[in-house]
């Protein structure tokens, strides 16, 4: 890892950027009328910590206002003792470092260790610049939490597997869609780490509150807030923000399934447009589950069948293989809005480098071409294009072409004497 450079016009370049980035969140809240979004959530759950209030309705049928487990708020509550400037900035930075983190790690961890020239390992962060606006502007921990995933995979590679637990386990305290990590930990027989990342977690969620907050109101925010979010689903919705759950504005595997397979009204996130439905079937909620669990168990079996036995493991297939659980821990989150999609990153780094490295010419134009797929229907999600082409899935349809891409790959690896050894593996000193 390195800081940027400012002999580097590339670097330059990712400092322009995130000064306008961090203007478009500072600007309204020194200039203007106060900056929106999800700013002014994070100062209001930061000041509830700080003077002992309540995060949740104490009903957990009444909106939650805050929809992040106790120990966000509480990391909130730290910058937020300064003000709101101060708050938006640590937020902003936060971001910033981030996104050259992501970009650093997402260079160095292709497995072909290949330093990849300045515009080339630009790319990813140029394809994903409408994403990254969006985590400055809405205020959203995605980012940071993939700069932490990436970081524990980091260290994982480099056999630290309890440093790997703590960083899963912050990433799945502050928003608890990572947890999905868990699974595939276990599989791999990274037990340590998994284990670390539950103990750790239990630090995170009852131990570290408990002397802030008090051990019975951190259990009962706790219980409010699993109720709330957890254990609630219906066909209204689930969660919170039944508006949004079913809508257009929802990609998940869980939301188009539904979306798909029953009448679901996806602009039933405004009152004011007209009801619009795109269902193939008519099930009801309980067959359209069952239909939800049968695609995502045949999911979990192609991701097993494509992953190599440990003796044909090679770094590769490790980085092919991370890049396809992080397409699948995307769109398995219950919500799934278009600022998720920040988490592929990583798979499409990883494609890139076969793009441009990969050896056999056919594999090289076969790459470009699902790139170029992948970016087409990506687009789609620009606001001159009506909602009812994301109501589709173009972002889950882009993560399947590039999760599809990664498959490929790693049914077709290089040869072995084309394969670099796990010790040629160095941190890049490529750009964002």
């Amino acid at each position: 890892m390195r800081l940027p450079s400012l002999r580097a016009p590339l670097d330059i370049l990712f400092l322009i950027c995130c000064f306008i980035l961090t203007a478009d969140v500072l600007g309204p809240e020194i200039f203007g009328h106060g900056k929106t979004k999800d700013y002014p959530l994070w100062f209001w759950a930061g000041q509830q910590i700080l003077h002992g209030g309540d995060l949740y309705p104490r009903d957990p049928h009444i909106s939650f206002p805050f929809l992040y487990p106790p120990p966000a708020a509480i990391l909130l509550a730290i910058p937020a003792s300064f003000g709101k400037i101060p708050l938006y900035l640590c937020l902003s930075l936060l971001n910033a470092a981030a996104w050259w983190i992501t970009a650093q790690l997402s260079n160095a961890m292709t497995g072909d260790g290949k330093v990849a020239p300045p515009w080339l390992a630009a790319l990813p962060s140029i394809a994903m610049i409408s994403f990254t606006f969006d985590m400055f502007d809405l205020g959203q921990p995605n980012l940071v939490l993939l700069a932490l995933m990436l970081s524990g995979f980091w260290l994982l590679q480099q056999e630290r597997p309890l440093s790997s637990g703590i960083l899963f386990a912050l990433a799945t305290a502050i928003k608890v869609f990572p947890v999905a990590v868990l699974p595939y930990l276990v599989w791999r027989r990274q037990w340590k780490s998994a284990a670390t990342m539950m103990i750790f977690l239990a630090v995170l969620v009852i131990a570290i509150p408990t002397p802030i907050r008090g051990f019975q109101h951190n259990l009962s925010e706790l219980k409010t807030w699993y109720h709330g979010m957890v254990g609630s689903s219906s066909e209204a919705g689930f969660g919170q923000r039944d508006d949004q759950n079913w809508s257009w504005m929802n990609q998940s595997l869980i939301a188009l399934t539904h979306r798909l397979t029953r009448p679901v009204d996806y602009n039933q996130d405004n009152p004011n447009k007209t009801p619009a439905y795109m269902n193939l079937l008519d099930l009801d909620f309980k067959t359209a589950n069952w239909v939800v669990l049968g695609i995502a168990a045949v999911i979990g079996a192609g991701f097993i069948g494509v992953m190599p036995p440990m003796s044909r493991r090679t770094p590769r297939s490790d980085a092919e293989e991370l890049g396809l659980l992080f397409c699948l821990m995307t769109v398995a989150s219950p919500l799934a809005r278009q600022y998720y999609f920040i988490w592929l990153f990583l798979p499409l780094t990883i494609l890139v480098h076969r793009a441009a490295y990969d050896p056999r010419d056919a594999a090289r134009k076969g790459t470009w071409a699902a790139l170029a797929v992948a970016g087409a229907l990506f687009g789609l999600a620009l606001p001159f294009f009506p909602h009812g082409l994301q109501a589709l899935g173009n972002n889950f349809l882009a993560t399947a072409v590039l999760a599809g891409a990664l498959g490929w790959h790693l049914l077709h690896p290089l040869e072995d004497k084309a394969v670099p050894q796990a010790g040629s593996l160095s941190a890049s000193s490529s750009l964002p």
